[in-house]
């Protein structure tokens, strides 16, 4: 429990913060939970008091949480400049994420290295490119549609005819969703992310570094997902770091911005290359990262918002984190999602709840009940001294959940071992 118990109100479009909104109502702090999204409002109940609207909580409230980008910044910045204690972005931050060519050239005005990338608005005009510049490419959609993740698409083919053959497909049925998207040359390397949170006029210490598992299947196969698992651990500020977030220091201080930032590179031994932003939380990595905390959640976030935390502790090792999934996780498929997983109840064999996070859940007379309709369940976690110790932790929490239909990745955290070898080799762990 916290030392003084404070007044929460978290706002979400997605209920993408229940977890985190749990995790602090458990500490024995006063939370109101608000979802604007009406498909999902029923995540979450049992488990965090709701409210109906936000806006009437605001002076009620010692600290306010956003929990997304999508126009939340603008909201944020509102009531910070009316005083309020606030943890969430700016209308600047939400476009580094949002806008991924806005983004790129920000990184590249403040003196980051880039990858090349052309915007395109039509399938045709990126078809005639590739054809003309035979290459490996990476498709990302932009705008809302960049939330389709299955719609990534690595290259694989150094003549790029992947690519077209992708570009065709995608012109015959995305045409109407995908408005606008980005060709960026495909660079090989180790995929790393470095991350910090950051109080309003600084990046808070320790920094994170963490390792994604976007594919459904293990072995890296199979179509992209948000977000499958990941492996992290706290470091002080590495090569990686000062090379790309760090550069960004002053422009986020400007801005006033509170709450997490993450930059997701590929590096190799010619350099560090950023692919993209994540200018908010990350679902799962803080869900992951609050297990990592040795100060409760909520003294974090009022810190945080307040800008009266500038170093906290963290668990020393390695964290892992894992979906657990039903039916029809990654796609939207609400027939498939009414038959196999609605309301299926999520059963432990014993009762330990340590390590477990809610996603897409509600409690029922003491039953934890799948909703929402997207199909993620839970996030299990586990801490160690070395990745393995992590995974096994995680992994035997895992053997602990029975829930009809439910699939997982078996291998989050085995890229470590070849990727630190890497890392350390070219010299970008090291603290400096």
């Amino acid at each position: 429990m916290t030392t003084a118990p404070r007044k929460f109100l978290f706002v979400s479009i997605d209920a993408l913060i229940s977890d985190i909104a749990w995790a602090v109502a458990r500490e024995g702090n006063d939370v109101r939970y608000y979802i604007g999204n009406e498909t999902e409002r029923s995540i979450g109940d049992g488990f965090v008091p709701k409210v109906d609207d936000w806006e009437s909580h605001v002076d009620w409230a010692d600290v306010i949480v956003f929990d997304d980008v999508l126009g939340q910044g603008d909201q944020a910045e509102r009531l910070r400049a009316a005083g309020h204690a606030v943890v969430g972005g700016t209308a600047y931050t939400d476009r580094l994420e949002d806008d991924r060519s806005f983004g790129q050239e920000e990184l590249k005005k403040h003196g980051v290295s880039i990858i090349p990338f052309q915007d395109f608005t039509d399938f045709d005009t990126a078809i005639a490119h590739v054809e003309k510049n035979p290459g490996p490419y990476v498709i990302k959609p932009s705008g809302e549609a960049q939330n389709i993740k299955r719609l990534l698409f690595v290259g694989q083919e150094d003549d790029g005819k992947d690519i077209i053959h992708v570009l065709q497909s995608y012109k015959a049925v995305y045409s109407d969703t995908v408005k606008q998207f980005q060709l960026q040359k495909r660079v090989r390397g180790v995929e790393v992310a470095v991350g910090a949170f950051f109080n309003g006029k600084t990046f808070m210490q320790p920094i994170n570094v963490n390792f994604e598992h976007k594919l459904l299947f293990p072995g890296d196969i199979g179509p992209a997902t948000g977000e499958m698992g990941t492996c992290m651990y706290w470091s002080g500020p590495n090569r990686i770091f000062r090379a790309t977030l760090a550069k960004l220091e002053a422009r986020l201080a400007q801005e006033g911005y509170v709450g997490y930032i993450d930059v997701n590179c590929i590096v190799n031994g010619q350099g560090i290359y950023p692919l993209e932003f994540t200018a908010r939380f990350g679902y799962p990595t803080i869900s992951i990262q609050a297990d990592g905390l040795s100060l409760p959640v909520g003294d974090f976030l009022h810190g945080m918002a307040t800008g009266t935390l500038t170093q906290f502790k963290t668990k020393r090792g390695f964290q892992i984190g894992l979906r657990v999934v039903v039916p029809p996780f990654p796609y939207n498929d609400p027939k498939t999602f009414e038959a196999n997983s609605k309301d299926r109840v999520v059963i432990f064999r014993k009762p330990n709840y340590e390590g477990i996070h809610i996603e897409d859940v509600k409690l029922v007379n003491g039953e934890w009940l799948i909703t929402g309709h997207t199909g993620v369940v839970l996030i299990v976690t586990g801490q160690g001294i070395s990745v393995k110790q992590a995974q096994a932790q995680a992994y035997q929490r895992v053997k602990n959940i029975l829930i009809p239909n439910m699939y997982y990745r078996k291998d989050i955290g085995d890229r470590w071992f070849e990727d630190h070898d890497k890392l350390h080799s070219w010299g970008y762990l090291r603290e400096s």
